[in-house]
C-alpha cells in the first residue's frame, strides 16, 4: 500500500504532467490527456499513463513526442514538485476508454430478453385468482 505522501506527491505530478503535455508546442501531439500516473514507493520512478484521440499512428507519435520531450518534463517536474530527486518518467498509452466503448457497445448490442410466455399477465384491473 502506498504511503500517504507518495499518493499526494502521484495526485500532484498528475496535475503537473498534465499542464506541461497540455502546453508542448510538438505538431505531433494531437488531443493528449494524462490519465494516470504509477508512482514507486521510493518516489524515484513514474510511469506516466497518456489517452491519446485518433488512430494507432496518432498514438504512436504523440508518445514518441512525450519521449522526446522528457528531459524537459523532468526539469519542469524539478522546479514544480520540490522533491529530492526528480523522478524518471516512462511514458506508457492508456487504452482503459476504449475498452469501454467497446465494452459498452458489447452490452448495447445484446437483444432484451424475450418476454415469458408461461406465466399469464395480468391488464389492469384484472385479478390472476380465480
Amino acid at each position: 500500500m502506498a504511503s500517504y505522501r507518495a499518493s499526494r506527491v502521484r495526485e500532484q505530478l498528475q496535475r503537473e504532467l498534465s499542464e506541461i503535455v497540455r502546453k508542448l508546442r510538438d505538431p505531433r501531439l494531437g488531443f493528449v490527456t494524462v490519465m494516470d500516473v504509477e508512482l514507486s514507493n521510493d518516489l524515484h520512478y513514474a510511469t506516466m499513463f497518456i489517452s491519446v484521440l485518433g488512430d494507432e499512428d496518432a498514438q504512436q507519435e504523440a508518445i514518441e513526442a512525450i519521449e522526446s520531450a522528457l528531459g524537459y518534463i523532468r526539469r519542469e517536474i524539478a522546479q514544480r514538485i520540490h522533491l529530492r530527486q526528480a523522478p524518471e518518467i516512462t511514458v506508457r498509452y492508456d487504452n482503459t476508454s476504449e475498452r469501454a466503448a467497446r465494452v459498452s457497445a458489447l452490452i448495447d448490442s445484446i437483444p432484451p430478453p424475450a418476454p415469458d410466455i408461461s406465466e399469464p399477465v395480468a391488464g389492469e384491473g384484472e385479478s390472476l385468482s380465480p
